[in-house]
């Protein structure tokens, strides 16, 4: 269903303003400007909304962009993945930020509102983060487990800390027999949907789900709302163990995961790394680069629990001026500087040379 005009003036209107401010920018495709170039010539406002995974690297692009461009306001609604994504459907933002693409189901059935008639998305991987598994076990400071392990952990079919599957796999660790309380997500959550992909595609037999954003009532476990209620969790509980975005995880101890014949701790380096190491999806237009993560590989060196988040626009705007905006706004995120801002701001992993090789003709196909 579309958005009547008032209804889309009220959408707007809520999306509060970030006028953070930080170092200009240097980068000459993203519309900035240094002491020695020419002062910028963009104006006007920005409107986007979404992943609120992105909301502290979003923090700093904003500012970094507007002290770039003075003249431009970026207003930026981490209000979720799905919100977003139907909010720029709707037309009542000019980019969406999302924690998965849209369905190819979805896009066949439109419209997108911002976009013209005759345009088709660009869609590409903009934010990169680990999932950490955190736990909190008197006695225990590393820990390593499989993925079959961990989806009966998390189905609630491995109970305590002691059994067998657990102690096979941490040779020579002092598991206590004490109950495991599995920590997850009660809110609708891409951080779920993305961490039960890997499930799902590493312990299929385990794990009968599949990939899901709401998390199944029949597992139990302790729900707790975003990310960081599952850390609050965590780190007063007893015998805890939840999922979380790495950036947060603190001084909680994390679990080092099973690739191949390794186990592998997260980082943002291993990260990036399964992402290069993963196809695109078959069957998008040219400028839809949604990555087919290959949860299941066994490469050394990189860590299969990520979260892949978005940016979306159009390849062809109906307003003009959104174009020239979003094209800016875009190229300085998936710039060198952008990126090392949001790792700094957000502790996510940058993307490679090699997929912002990728993701550059998709940005410069808006008009």
């Amino acid at each position: 269903m579309k958005l009547s005009a008032r209804t889309k003036v009220a959408a707007l209107g809520g999306i509060a303003v970030l006028t953070l401010t930080s170092c200009a920018a240097n980068e000459s495709a993203s519309g900035a400007s240094d002491s020695g170039a020419a002062a910028s010539s963009l104006s006007g406002n920005l409107i986007g909304a979404g992943a609120s995974s992105q909301g502290s690297a979003q923090e700093a692009w904003v500012a970094g962009f507007q002290t770039a461009n003075p003249d431009v306001t970026v207003n930026y609604d981490p209000t979720g993945s799905g919100a977003g994504r139907e909010t720029f459907q709707q037309g009542a933002s000019a980019f969406a930020g999302s924690d998965r693409a849209f369905d190819l189901e979805e896009i066949e059935a439109g419209p997108f509102d911002a976009c013209a008639t005759d345009s088709g998305i660009v869609e590409f991987p903009a934010y990169i983060s680990p999932i950490a598994l955190i736990f909190n076990v008197e006695g225990v400071d590393s820990l390593q487990l499989d993925a079959p392990t961990v989806a009966k952990i998390f189905s609630g079919e491995i109970t305590s800390w002691d059994d067998p599957a657990i102690a096979a796999l941490n040779e020579g660790a002092k598991l206590p027999a004490q109950n495991i309380v599995a920590v997850h997500r009660s809110d609708k959550s891409g951080t779920t949907e993305n961490f039960t992909d890997y499930l799902a595609a590493a312990a299929p037999a385990e794990w009968a789900p599949g990939a899901i954003e709401e998390w199944p009532t029949e597992f139990g476990g302790e729900a707790a709302q975003g990310t960081s209620g599952v850390v609050e969790a965590v780190a007063n509980g007893v015998g805890t163990i939840g999922y979380a975005d790495a950036s947060r995880a603190g001084e909680l101890s994390t679990v080092e995961i099973k690739v191949g014949d390794k186990f592998v701790a997260y980082s943002p380096e291993a990260a990036a790394a399964i992402v290069d190491a993963s196809p695109l999806e078959e069957g998008r237009g040219e400028h839809d680069l949604a990555i087919k993560i290959d949860r299941t590989t066994t490469e050394d060196g990189v860590y299969p629990i990520v979260l892949v988040s978005y940016l979306v626009g159009c390849e062809k705007y109906e307003d003009p001026a959104n174009a020239e905006l979003v094209k800016s706004y875009f190229n300085y995120i998936v710039s060198a500087e952008g990126q090392d801002l949001a790792a700094e701001a957000a502790g996510s992993a940058p993307i490679s040379e090699s997929l912002r090789g990728k993701v550059q003709p998709a940005i410069d196909a808006i008009s």
